[in-house]
């Protein structure tokens, strides 16, 4: 496993948030996950800290990345290598 500071924002019925998941998974990549409520009111967290309530979103350090699983995918791949 390697080691990341990355924080997952997503939900298990998600489709998106599956394939994030299954190329961290693929890279091995070391994550912690927050499941986000199904109702986008009560996502107040991840409206506080991205400005969104769509998931997947992500957080690596000082790294957001909101709603897009491709962007979170190449963000991967370019900074922890291809999978």
């Amino acid at each position: 496993m390697i080691d990341t500071n990355i924080v997952l924002y997503q939900a298990e019925w998600c489709p998106y948030c599956k394939h994030v998941r299954d190329v961290m998974t693929e890279m091995l990549l070391d994550y912690k996950v927050v499941n986000v409520p199904h109702d986008h009111a009560q996502r107040t967290n991840v409206r506080e800290l991205f400005g969104t309530t769509g998931i997947p979103s992500m957080i690596d350090g000082d790294v957001k990345i909101a709603d897009d699983d491709d962007a979170i995918i190449a963000y991967l791949e370019k900074t922890y290598g291809a999978k």
